[in-house]
Order: C-alpha cells, then structure tokens, then sequence
C-alpha cells in the first residue's frame, strides 16, 4: 500500500484508498491471473484457526499458493491458544518462522494480541467482533455490479452480529447508506454503532437501525442476511428463531427493495431459516459470486501485506 499498513485488523483502521486499492488489485488478479505468479515466491503464510471453516481457509490457502508461497493450517488441535501455551509465545514462535498470519478466533482481542506481539503481518480472518475480508469481498463484490457505490443502499437483515459490524464500518468508509432491520435485543455493538454513524456522517453517508425488516429492505438496492446464531452461540439458535423468524428473507420482502436489487449471504446459509430456496437460487442472488470473490480479495490482501 500507499502508506503500508502493518496489519487487517478490522476495517475501522483502513481509509478509503487503502480499501480502493485492495479492490482494484483484486480485480487485476482476477482479470489476469499469471501476472502475479511467484510474486510471493517461497513465503510462508501462518494460518491459525480456531474454528471451522470452508470459504476462509481455502482461499487463503489457495491465495498464497497461487502467489507462489506456501500456506500451513494450524487447527484447534494444534494450537490451542491459550491453554497449551500463551498467546504471546505461540505468536513469537510463527513470527519466527513465517512471513505472515491469518487468524481465525473468538476473541477479537486474541487477534490484537497476535498483531502487538508479532512484526509479521496479522491478518484477522474473523473474530467474533468483526471480520473484515468478508465485508471487503462484499463490498468489492457490488463495485462490480454497481460502478457508483455511493449511489448504493445495502439493507441487512438479522443479527447484528460480526459481519454486520464490518459491513457497517466499511459502507461508512465509503459512503455507502446501510439500513440494519434487526430484532429488538439483537442490535449491533452500540460502541461500533456510534463511531460508524458518526464516521458515514463525514461521508455523506447514513447508517439506520430498524426493528422492522420491511422499513430497512425498502427501496435497497442489495439485501444481505447471514444465519440467525453464529459460532459458539449454537444454545442459542432455538431461543433465537422465535425472534427471527420475521426476518426471514423470502420473496415477500425482496419486492420491498428496488427492482433488480441483489440478494447477499456470507455462507454458510441455513436455508429455510434466514433465506428461503426461491431467494438464494434465484436470478437475483450473487452468493456465490461472493464467495469467488473472497480468493481475489484474499490474494490482494496478502500481496498487499507480504510482498
């Protein structure tokens, strides 16, 4: 970059050209992929994951391969951070060993902890804060259906849960208006609120809270959802679809958004819960284009942080 950052924390420590340039690299890789061959050539990149994952690991591992380096997964087996040995010395010993880090992890703090201990890039690959690369592929993914993407209003549905938090932060770095139609109780984190609304209002922006889906899906030009309970809260998910259920995504309330608006899911989807099949299989849905996408944002991350 530009001003090289040290890591990809969260999205709240990225500016608009710092963003900007991660999309138009993704999109240089993804229109050529030979140009970048070997451009990392024999790095190693530290995957550490603490939790499943399908979309993640294998385009991070697929990223750096294909750049000409070498990723190494380190499962819960493996690491155990925190109880088979501290953060600290786990973090020193990859440093020590390899160019970079991804982690995958609960506590947002264990990824702070890896980033302020280590030198190597720290590449936060979802935490239960915020995940980043999600929101980076999202939000490059409608640049490329919507060429102005301050023009755009992107309506969440659910949980105002990780992903929410990123796509918050990064439609208010980019002047993007964002309705969240949440239940009551299930609002995103009120600290992040208030510094997204606060940072959209510089930008032209508005970022809106509702307890109705309809009122947020209205006149939206791409609707997002993502499962009604995450990782690690699965005692939850009976308790939580009494709740849900209004907020299921179905074709009822697509047609409260704008004609041709797109419809958005991180993946894994629970279908019949969030998304309903006629939603996530139709014209309109762009999951899995997303899902493509994560590679190309993964490869422009990694190139950015470790070349």
């Amino acid at each position: 970059m530009k001003n090289k950052i040290k890591d990809l924390i969260s999205i709240e420590y990225l500016n608009r050209d710092e963003i900007t340039e991660i999309f138009d690299l993704a999109q240089s890789m993804k229109a050529n992929k030979n140009k970048y061959y070997q451009a990392l050539d024999k790095k190693v990149l530290a995957m550490v994951f603490e939790k499943p994952s399908l979309r993640t690991r294998f385009t991070f591992e697929t990223g750096i391969f294909e750049l000409g380096g070498h990723g190494i997964y380190l499962g819960p087996q493996e690491i155990q951070l925190g109880k088979r040995e501290s953060i600290y010395d786990a973090a020193k010993n990859l440093e020590r060993w390899a160019h970079g880090i991804v982690i995958r992890t609960f506590a947002h703090s264990n990824v702070t902890e890896f980033s302020e201990t280590v030198i190597i890039p720290v590449i936060n690959g979802l935490d239960d804060l915020v995940h980043p690369c999600q929101a980076l592929t999202d939000l490059y993914t409608l640049r490329e259906k919507i060429e102005n993407l301050s023009a755009l209003t992107l309506a969440w549905v659910g949980d105002g849960n990780n992903v929410a938090h990123s796509l918050m932060w990064i439609c208010a770095k980019l002047g993007v208006n964002m309705n969240l139609g949440v239940p009551d109780g299930y609002e995103p984190n009120k600290e992040i609120t208030l510094k997204v609304v606060k940072e959209a209002s510089k930008n032209n922006a508005e970022i809106r809270i509702f307890h109705d889906p309809d009122e947020a899906v209205r006149n939206a030009d791409a609707v997002y959802t993502d499962v009604w309970t995450s990782m690690g809260r699965e005692t939850e998910a009976e308790r939580r679809k009494k709740f849900f259920k209004p907020f299921q995504v179905n074709s009822r309330l697509m047609d409260k958004a704008r004609p041709g608006a797109y419809f958005m899911h991180c993946l894994p989807a629970h279908r019949g819960d969030e998304v309903t099949d006629e939603v996530i299989d139709s014209i309109r849905s762009i999951v899995f284009e997303q899902a493509e996408n994560r590679l190309h944002v993964a490869k422009a991350i990694i190139y950015l942080l470790m070349r």
